[in-house]
Order: structure tokens, then sequence, then C-alpha cells
């Protein structure tokens, strides 16, 4: 008796296989955000310097991008801006994340949101849930 081929039953969530690129210095902050994003079903990428995040995300080619306000190497809003000119990512989800409230400055850059830190990692979940 030949057996059927079945493909594997997902959870479904809107987030399987969405692939998220998070741009912050911080390692422990975006390990644990990695983690619980991975929980929630996105595929994660983390960066630690913006000045590596435009060839990464080139071969990742992620929908969203979290990024950090302030980076070792540039200001997240300079990257922000070099990702926009990009065609791939003209209209990718981008969050800049701060401890201090750049929410105008990060939105004039190109920035989709601004999270002020700390946030709700329940709430970033949800957010890139309905938006990509």
């Amino acid at each position: 008796m030949r057996r059927a081929n079945v493909a594997p039953i997902l959870n479904g969530s809107a987030s399987v296989g969405k692939k998220i690129l998070i741009v912050d210095d911080d390692r422990t902050m975006t390990n644990l955000l990695k983690t619980l994003l991975e929980l929630d079903d996105f595929e994660v990428k983390t960066v630690t310097r913006g000045g590596d995040a435009i060839s990464q995300a080139t071969s990742f080619q992620p929908e969203a991008f979290i990024v950090d306000f302030h980076l070792h190497d540039m200001e997240g809003v300079e990257l922000v801006q070099q990702l926009r000119t990009l065609p791939a990512f003209a209209n990718s989800l981008i969050i800049i994340a701060s401890g201090m409230d750049k929410e105008a400055e990060s939105l004039a850059a190109g920035a989709n949101r601004f999270l002020l830190k700390p946030y709700d990692p329940d709430s970033l979940s949800k957010l890139l849930k309905e938006a990509i």
C-alpha cells in the first residue's frame, strides 16, 4: 500500500517564514529579541553594525528591519536612508527603536514606525504580523 504524500501542517500563523533583519549593537537584547521572534515563527538574522546591514539584507532579503537608532558605526537613520535607495527595500517595513524619543527624525528618514525602548516584545511581534 502506498502512503500519500502529506505536506506538514503549519500552525496557521501569518508570520511563518517571514524574514526579519535586526540591526542593533546590543548583543544581549538582540539575542533575546531574535529568540522571541523565532518563537513566533519569524526567520531572524542579526547584524551588529550598520555597515554590514546592506550586504546581509541583500543576501537575506528580509520583509522587515528592526534598526537601533544609535549604532557603533552610524546612526540608524543613515541606514534607513541607504535602504530606501535600494529598489528591493524601498517599500520594506523598517522600524527604528531608541531609548530616546527620536520618532520625528526616524519617520522623516524613511522608517515606517518608531518604538521607544524599552518596548514590549509581544507588541513588536503583533506589529510585525499585522504589517508583513
